[in-house]
């Protein structure tokens, strides 16, 4: 028997699995992130110019499993773990996860 509503379940995301991406979303997904940055993109875009190469890996790496994790989700629960546990003071959309997925994509700083 298969459950219906098992896409609808919330994963649970544990933050000691995300050390760079809480570090990360915590220091550049504050309460200023608008005032600062204007957007999350541009937060992403100014992280990779600050980060370097070991950094942005692990940042990149992490991102990129959390949206595996949770790539079935609404977009209501995939923000429970970014704005608790991983420690983002901004809510995302749709469509910021896929230009952050984007901004964070493997081949991006080594271009």
């Amino acid at each position: 028997m298969t459950d219906s509503h098992s896409s609808k379940r919330t994963t649970v995301i544990d933050a000691a699995h995300f050390p760079a991406l809480r570090t990360f979303l915590r220091g550049y997904f504050h309460q200023d992130m608008k005032d600062e940055y204007g957007s999350p993109e541009e937060a992403v875009r100014e992280f990779c110019e600050d980060a370097d190469e070991a950094e942005w890996a692990a940042v990149a790496k992490e991102w990129a499993t959390f949206m595996d994790l949770t790539k079935k989700q609404p977009i209501e629960q995939i923000n429970v773990p970014l704005t608790g546990q991983l420690g983002s003071a901004y809510s995302l959309t749709a469509e910021d996860l896929k230009r952050i997925t984007a901004l964070l994509r493997a081949d991006h700083k080594s271009k």
